[in-house]
Order: structure tokens, then C-alpha cells, then sequence
């Protein structure tokens, strides 16, 4: 058996990351100044002619105040919801919440203009025109590659994470535009588009940068008891905001209020029975953090595309009911199985939370529009849901729900095929990415601070005690 670091691979990416990060930066400055403007509304000259000439007397009608709390809600799931839920790894904290905002930060830049050449382009100027809502577009699109991360957390650098990001956005923006604009699909809260895609892509990516010694880092592929703590955080943030997530581009008025009611729904029934099938599945019954920290998030992944259409409540919280049971059986039973059969090595299990979900909240989205009838919606109703106008007038429902389930399979292509590409350019040795024995550490990219935890336990505690004692002593006095 030949020594088992056959190449000790370099880690430094002093050269490549500032690199990147400069030279990408600098683009994205030069593309916005040829490319990108104000909207009608965010524009001092066009919202006083806006006002003009739809006849509107008050600011308070700028589609800023309709759409920036949802968009607040979401910028906070995007960097602390998915940052902290990343912060899980007793070694990896810095990697997961400080990788994600870097991702982020450079990927909702890219997806404005990704996005904007698809959908908002005027062709007459060659501008794009960018407003409130196209901000939290940007936001889901980063999603889709902050999901990628996280079947490639503790294993990939961050220059490699860039080239995720660059990549998925890219292939975010295509198979959106094809899913939403050419299929005429419906999905406010992206189970097919984001969830499917981003869980596929991660997977993908993940399978063809398989690692046969990671068994090497296994000592800190896990959690401590404070790091569970910290990526509740995110799940709570996640858990609390998904009704916006859902809701944050569905029609003004009742699409929006039923999109937050279902989601609300679905996410408080997913919680119910994770619980209950964590805790079968120990023989004390004991209940697993890692199944309450993502299966509970089930039900709002698997509400995106079906949220805004009339499910009814009870509908919502069978949908919820269902993903959570079959979310904890994905990490219990589907995880391993991956791994040992599939040679599939997925860190913060995507597969159960964002794939497998979000696929079913595409087909959920699919029934759910083909059972539609103009009983329940009335006429009208049905035109404003699934937008039945101009080209598509005529469609029925039934055909509807077949596109929507097409929807789904292009999103799961996009993801898989367009992984497998990822990964394989990922796989040349230039992007300073950790050995096998070396991986879920951050100590490789991050300046660590010594550890207090060298110290013996009661001494430790003594020492805080010392430190409290004064500020104790103040509170009392008052």
C-alpha cells in the first residue's frame, strides 16, 4: 500500500485569491458602467415621469416600500440563515459563515447582470434597469450556488467557491430563463429553479471531486456542542423568514398574503414530524441536531413553487408533514447510502433538504396547477395565478401542470450536467484546494485564533467567573 498523500498539495492561495477577487471586482465595476441603470423607479428623473403618467400623487406607491421588507427578510436567510447554518463543522465556523458572504457578495453582483441580459435588457439602449425587486432576484440567485457550497463545505478553497458561484449563477440565469420566460412556468419560491438546481449542481460537483482518503479528516468532520448551537442560529433565521422567501416576488395582494400563510404552514408542520421521526430512530429516542437543524426547513423548500397557488391550509401542512418525514429518512438512510454506493461525499446533506424537496415541490407545483379549477379561482383568478396572457392565453391547466413538471426536470438537468462540467474544471491542480487529510480545518485559509480550550476545564471556568465577578458586582449596586 503506497503512502497515502501521493501529492502534498499547496494550500496557498496568496496569488490566486486577491486575484480573483481584484480582477473579478474590477470587471464587475466595468460591465455595471456599461450596462446597468436606475429603474423607473429608483431614478429621480423617471419616478417624477412615472408619477406623471400613471397618475400617482404619492411616493409611498414606489414599489421600494411594497418589496424591501420582503427583500430584508431575505438578504438576512441569504448571508446569517445560510452562513450560520453553515457553522456547524467544530473546526469549520469561519469557512461557512465567512466563504458564504464572500460567495454571496460576488454572486449577487454577477446575477444582476446575468439576470438583467435575460430578463430586464431594453434592446432600444442596450441598458438594464435595475430596482428593488431586482435585488432580492439577485439574492435567490445566489442561492442556488450558496446551496452548491454546501455539499462542498470544508473541502474546496475559496478561489474554487468563486468559480462555483461565477459558473452557477450562470447556469442559474439560463435554466431560469428557460423554466420561467420559455416553459412559462410558476416558481415564487424556487423549488425547481433554486432548491432542485442549486441541491443537483452541489451534488454533481461534489461527486466528480470525490475524495477516497477523506476517512483522513473524519476526527473533524463533525460538530461540538457550541457549534450546533450556532447553526440553529441559522436554521431559526431560515425557519422564521422562509414565508418571505416564498412570498418576496408573487403578485401584489393575494398571491403574496397566500404564498406567507402556506409556507407558515408547511414549515411548522415539517418541524412536527422531524421531531418525531429523529426521535424513533434512536433507541432511547434521543433527537439528533442534525435532522432538527435542516429536515424542519423541508416544508418551506417543498412549499416554493405550489405557495402561491390555492392548496388550502390543510394542504399545506400535509405537504409539510410529508417533507419532513422523508427529509430525516434522507439523512438517516440516503446520506450513507451515497456515500458508500454512490461515492457521493455531501457535508451538510443538500441532498435531503434542497434536492430531494425542492424536486417534489416542483412535482407538488405541477398537481397542484393541474388540479386547478374555475371553481375554486374563478375565470379571472386563474389568468392572474398562472398568468394566462398573450402568447400563453389559451393554455389550460393540465397543460400547465405538464410544463411545470418539465420545469422541474430542466432545473434537475441544469444541475447535474452543468455540476459535472464544474466539478471537472475544478479537478485541475491550480486552485490551492486541501489534501484529503486536510479538509473540514480552518486553518488552511484562516488566520485562528489559539484556542483557550488548551486550558483544563475547571481552571477555564474559574478564570471566567474572575472576569464576570465586576460586572455582576455593577449590576447589583443598580
Amino acid at each position: 500500500d503506497k503512502c497515502v498523500h501521493s501529492t502534498p498539495k499547496n494550500t496557498n492561495v496568496r496569488v490566486s485569491l486577491p486575484a480573483v477577487c481584484f480582477v473579478w471586482q474590477i470587471a464587475m465595476i466595468i460591465l455595471f458602467g456599461v450596462f446597468i441603470r436606475y429603474d423607473d423607479e429608483s431614478d429621480v428623473r423617471l419616478w417624477i415621469q412615472h408619477k406623471l403618467d400613471h397618475n400617482i400623487t404619492s411616493d409611498i406607491e414606489n414599489d421600494f416600500y411594497f418589496r424591501y421588507p420582503s427583500f430584508q427578510d431575505v438578504h438576512v436567510m441569504i448571508f446569517v440563515g445560510f452562513g450560520f447554518l453553515m457553522t456547524f463543522l467544530k473546526r469549520y465556523s469561519f469557512g461557512g459563515v465567512g466563504f458564504n458572504f464572500l460567495i454571496a457578495a460576488f454572486g449577487l453582483q454577477w446575477a444582476l447582470l446575468m439576470q438583467g441580459w435575460f430578463h430586464s435588457l431594453d434592446l432600444t439602449t442596450g441598458k438594464i434597469s435595475i430596482g428593488v425587486e431586482s435585488l432580492i432576484n439577485a439574492d435567490f440567485c445566489c442561492a442556488g450556488s450558496l446551496i452548491a457550497f454546501g455539499a462542498l463545505l470544508g473541502k474546496v478553497s475559496p478561489v474554487q467557491l468563486l468559480v462555483v458561484t461565477l459558473f452557477g449563477v450562470t447556469l442559474f440565469a439560463v435554466e431560469e430563463y428557460i423554466i420561467l420566460s420559455l416553459l412559462h412556468c410558476r416558481d415564487a419560491g424556487g423549488s425547481m429553479v433554486i432548491h432542485a438546481f442549486g441541491g443537483y449542481y452541489g451534488l454533481a460537483i461534489s461527486w466528480v471531486l470525490y475524495r477516497p482518503n477523506l476517512h483522513l479528516s473524519k476526527r473533524l468532520n463533525g460538530s461540538v456542542y457550541h457549534s450546533d448551537v450556532f447553526a440553529m442560529i441559522g436554521t431559526l433565521f431560515l425557519w422564521m423568514f422562509w414565508p418571505s422567501f416564498n412570498s418576496a416576488i408573487t403578485d401584489h395582494g393575494d398571491g403574496q398574503h397566500r404564498a406567507a400563510i402556506n409556507t407558515y404552514l408547511a414549515l411548522a408542520s415539517s418541524v412536527l414530524t422531524t421531531v418525531a421521526i429523529s426521535s424513533m430512530s434512536q433507541k432511547k429516542g434521543k433527537l439528533d441536531m442534525v435532522h432538527i437543524q435542516n429536515a424542519t426547513l423541508a416544508g418551506g423548500v417543498a412549499m416554493g413553487t405550489a405557495a402561491e397557488f390555492m392548496i388550502t391550509p390543510y394542504g399545506s401542512l400535509i405537504v409539510g408533514f410529508c417533507t419532513g418525514i422523508i427529509s430525516t429518512f434522507g439523512y438517516l438512510f440516503v446520506t450513507p447510502f451515497l456515500e458508500r454506493v454512490l461515492k457521493l461525499q455531501d457535508t451538510c446533506g443538500v441532498h435531503n433538504l434542497h434536492a430531494v424537496p425542492g424536486m417534489l415541490g416542483g412535482f407538488i407545483g405541477a398537481i397542484v396547477a393541474a388540479a386547478a379549477t374555475e371553481e375554486v379561482y374563478s375565470r379571472e383568478g386563474l389568468n392572474i395565478v398562472f398568468d394566462f396572457t398573450g402568447s400563453f392565453a389559451n393554455r389550460s391547466v393540465g397543460t400547465q401542470g405538464g410544463f411545470q413538471a418539465a420545469g422541474t426536470c430542466v432545473s434537475i438537468a441544469f444541475g447535474l450536467v452543468g455540476g459535472a462540467i464544474v466539478g471537472f474544471i475544478l479537478r485541475f491542480p491550480i486552485w490551492g484546494d486541501p489534501a484529503d487529510d486536510n479538509c473540514y480545518d480552518d486553518e488552511v485559509y484562516w488566520e485562528v485564533p489559539e484556542d483557550e480550550e488548551t486550558l483544563p476545564p475547571v481552571l477555564e471556568y474559574n478564570n471566567h467567573m474572575i472576569h464576570k465577578s465586576e460586572s455582576n458586582f455593577s449590576v447589583e449596586q443598580s
